[in-house]
């Protein structure tokens, strides 16, 4: 019962989507569950996809919309994150930073980051014409499961907020191990009945950016908060999908 509760916190955290209003819900220790929330987001995707496809919307147009429903799926909880890491890197005074992230108002950074991710984001979906099921659904659950190596293994730099309520609750060698055998296991349903080289690729993908994306903002802030959790997403997502538009992924 206890894990269905914390099952469905994260459902209601990560995902707009409803959820039974009755059930009490437990959300000590959800990260846990963010790469399997990532793949049902990421099948949410790929049925949008189909059906847009079968409508014969032409590509670019399809590839916005997913991109857009991608982010109102998310309630632009990780884009969120990602400006105000923007705007807190843009001061020069490091001590600053905090304080610049934690005001409400959007600076100019932050819009510049809101807008390279998403374009990025738009123009990578439309360059990828072949397994796009297969990108959409994995790059999500990689980008969450990357929040839970970052929540695991770098200091938390705030006291309050929803990012402690991440680093208080996380066990890191359940939590991370746990994700990757979902996700290893929808890998290698996927390599059965389809072996294509995309496959371990998205892994490798995946893996590589989990721990670079989190280093960098760990160098760059000393550390991580609740934002920094929400950019580290993002910049998977949107790097991911501009690494898998080399076309020797598809061959």
């Amino acid at each position: 019962m206890n894990n269905l509760k914390s099952l469905l916190a994260a459902w209601t955290f990560y995902l707009c989507l409803p959820a039974p209003q009755k059930m009490e819900l437990d959300f000590s220790r959800i990260a846990r569950w963010a790469p399997l929330m990532g793949l049902i987001l990421g099948g949410i995707l790929c049925l949008c996809d189909y059906g847009l496809a079968l409508l014969e919307m032409p590509l670019v147009v399809r590839s916005t919309v997913i991109i857009l429903f991608w982010l109102l799926l998310t309630g632009g909880l990780h884009l969120d994150g990602a400006m105000d890491s923007a705007d807190g890197l843009a001061v020069t005074d490091p001590t600053r930073r905090l304080a610049v992230m934690a005001d409400s108002t959007t600076g100019a950074f932050g819009a510049m980051a809101a807008v390279a991710i998403l374009s990025l984001k738009i123009v990578s979906l439309s360059a990828i014409t072949q397994q796009r099921w297969l990108v959409l659904l994995m790059i999500p659950a990689w980008a969450r499961w990357a929040q839970v190596l970052t929540i695991s293994i770098y200091p938390y730099l705030k006291a309050e907020g929803k990012g402690a309520m991440h680093r208080k609750g996380v066990e890191p060698i359940p939590d991370l191990l746990g994700g990757l055998l979902a996700l290893g296991m929808v890998a290698a349903t996927q390599f059965y009945w389809q072996p294509v080289i995309l496959i371990p690729a998205v892994a490798c993908v995946g893996l590589i950016l989990s721990y670079l994306v989190g280093k960098y903002f760990d160098r760059a802030f000393g550390g991580h908060t609740g934002d920094t959790y929400g950019a580290v997403v993002e910049w998977v997502e949107a790097i991911g999908l501009a690494i898998l538009t080399l076309p020797f992924w598809y061959r």
